[in-house]
C-alpha cells in the first residue's frame, strides 16, 4: 500500500480525456450613460486525446454570474385596506446576474449531487442561511422570480448548440440594468450527467465616462457629491422659474 500511494504522487496524472478551449466575444463591458445592455458570445471547442466516447451523449453548461451581494426579500401583505412589508428575510450572498445556458433540459445532463458541488443552477447559486424565519425557500423563490422578471435571472435550456460533439457556442444577454465588477464565466462538459470537464474565466463590467466620474464622486467624495447636487438641483429649479417667468411675461 504505501509503495502504490509513493507512485501515485510521483507519477503524473492522466491526461483529461476531453477539455474546454473555448473564447468570449469581448472580455470587457464598458457602461457608459447610453449603455442598454449587451450580448456577449460564447464559444469553443472539445479537445480530445483519444476517440470520441461513446458511454453517453456530451452536453454543455455556460453559467455567467455577476459579483454576489446580500439582499433583504421582504413580503408585504393586505392589512386595513393597504398593502404593507410584514416579513422580511436575508439572503446572504445572492448574484446580481445570473445566466444558465444549456444544450438539454437542466435536470437531464446534471445531477443534484455535481449542482450541489459547483452551484450551478440558479437556486444552488443564491446562498440563504440562518434568516431567522421559517418558510425560507419562499422568499428565495421570490427573489429569483424577481430577478427572472428583470432579464437578471436567465435559464436558457437548449441555447448552446453543439455541432459534431466538438463545436459549441450560445450568446448571453447583459440587461442594461449591470452592477459593476467582475461577472464569472463557467462552461461544463457532462456525460450521463456526469461533469467530465471544466472551463473558467472572467469577463470584466466597468463604468466609463461620465458614469465612472459620477460614480466614484458618489462613493469616494459623497460629500462633494451631495453639495454639487445640491447645488445642480437649486440651479435647475431657477432656471426653470425663470423661463417660466419670461413665457408669461
Amino acid at each position: 500500500m504505501f509503495l502504490i500511494l509513493i507512485l501515485a504522487l510521483i507519477l503524473p496524472a492522466p491526461a483529461l480525456a476531453e477539455q474546454v478551449v473555448a473564447g468570449l466575444s469581448r472580455d470587457e463591458i464598458a457602461i457608459t450613460t447610453n449603455f442598454d445592455g449587451s450580448e456577449i458570445l460564447i464559444f469553443g471547442a472539445v479537445r480530445r486525446e483519444a476517440p470520441i466516447p461513446r458511454s453517453g451523449p456530451l452536453e454543455v453548461i455556460i453559467t455567467v454570474e455577476g459579483p454576489d451581494r446580500p439582499v433583504t426579500v421582504r413580503r408585504k401583505d393586505r392589512r386595513f385596506g393597504i398593502w404593507i412589508n410584514t416579513d422580511a428575510a436575508e439572503v446572504d450572498e445572492a448574484p446580481t446576474f445570473y445566466a444558465v445556458s444549456t444544450t438539454a433540459p437542466l435536470r437531464d445532463v446534471l445531477s443534484d449531487t455535481n449542482d450541489l458541488r459547483h452551484r450551478i443552477s440558479i437556486r444552488r447559486a443564491i446562498r440563504a442561511v440562518g434568516s431567522g424565519v421559517s418558510d425560507q425557500p419562499s422568499f428565495t423563490r421570490a427573489l429569483i422570480r424577481i430577478r427572472e422578471e428583470n432579464g437578471l435571472y436567465q435559464l436558457n435550456e437548449g441555447a448552446v448548440n453543439l455541432r459534431d460533439d466538438t463545436l459549441f457556442d450560445t450568446s448571453v444577454r447583459l440587461p442594461a440594468n449591470l452592477v459593476e465588477g467582475s461577472y464569472r464565466t463557467r462552461i461544463f462538459l457532462t456525460r450521463n450527467r456526469q461533469i467530465i470537464a471544466a472551463y473558467d474565466t472572467v469577463i470584466a463590467v466597468r463604468k466609463v465616462g461620465l458614469e465612472r466620474l459620477i460614480y466614484n464622486l458618489a462613493h469616494e467624495r459623497p460629500l462633494i457629491y451631495g453639495i454639487l447636487s445640491l447645488v445642480i438641483a437649486i440651479a435647475a429649479g431657477w432656471l426653470a422659474s425663470a423661463v417660466f417667468r419670461y413665457i408669461r411675461a
